[in-house]
């Protein structure tokens, strides 16, 4: 089951713990993405879920219910 994660890039930085984010910004990071590169959706992920307004419990809950309604 395809299964995209997202949030805001805004929350992608707060949670880099490396500050990949900030080298790709002052341009020590070619072709990262969405930075320097491209971010590319998936045009049918089965299931999205929003990483910034779910928990990962809360994520896990989800996912797990739709491979439970899926028979997985």
């Amino acid at each position: 089951i395809e299964t995209h994660l997202c949030t805001t890039i805004d929350v992608c930085e707060q949670r880099d713990p490396k500050g990949l984010y900030e080298k790709a910004r002052h341009g020590k990071i070619d072709g990262f993405t969405g930075i320097s590169a491209p971010y590319e959706t998936p045009e049918h992920p089965a299931l999205t879920i929003d990483t910034a307004s779910l928990t990962v419990e809360g994520s896990v809950a989800n996912i797990m219910q739709q491979l439970a309604q899926r028979l997985y």
